[in-house]
């Protein structure tokens, strides 16, 4: 069952939209049309997740490093409902 949080991907600034959790990914969308396309339907499957680090500036903001080395922060808010279905679903 797919799990939906409010977040903010950090890039280039902060741009709004939501953060889906399932089994097999997190997935970024956003409806901003200013924004690449790569990051309108941004898919991290958690299998090529290496870690997931947190910061506490202002708002809680993860950090989710890729296997491939690429690094994507998010603001999520109602981080410790993230982290229970984060971890439930099998992620690090």
């Amino acid at each position: 069952m797919k799990k939906a949080f409010m977040c903010s991907l950090c890039r280039k600034g902060i741009l709004g939209g939501g953060l889906y959790l399932d089994h097999h990914s997190v997935t970024y969308r956003t409806q901003k049309l200013t924004v690449d396309e790569k990051y309108k339907n941004l898919v991290l499957p958690l299998n090529e997740i290496e870690k997931v680090t947190w910061k506490w500036i202002i708002f809680p903001v993860a950090a989710f490093y890729m296997k491939s080395g690429e690094k994507y922060s998010f603001i999520i808010f109602n981080k410790p409902r993230f982290n229970k279905y984060y971890k439930d679903y099998g992620g690090n």
